[in-house]
């Protein structure tokens, strides 16, 4: 089942768009490269700009619900 987010900011995507960056957080790379995110900006049809936007704020809340800081940094921060 595709991540939905529990705010706003996944509001106008589809649920094919959805299923497709929550694989690739999930099970592919939560952190993609430049490349990688093209691709997956092109397999969702969706801008670079907005697949960044999506997986900056679905990192912040996978951060979250791990009992980590919405920001990375590190643990001795």
């Amino acid at each position: 089942m595709a991540y939905s987010g529990k705010g706003t900011w996944a509001v106008g995507l589809t649920k094919e768009q959805l299923e497709i960056l929550e694989y690739n957080f999930s099970k592919v790379n939560k952190h993609p490269d430049p490349t990688t995110l093209c691709l997956i900006a092109a397999e969702a049809g969706l801008s670079e700009e907005e697949t960044l936007k999506w997986f900056k704020k679905r990192l912040a809340d996978w951060r979250k619900s791990e009992g980590l800081p919405s920001e990375s940094g590190s643990v001795r921060d």
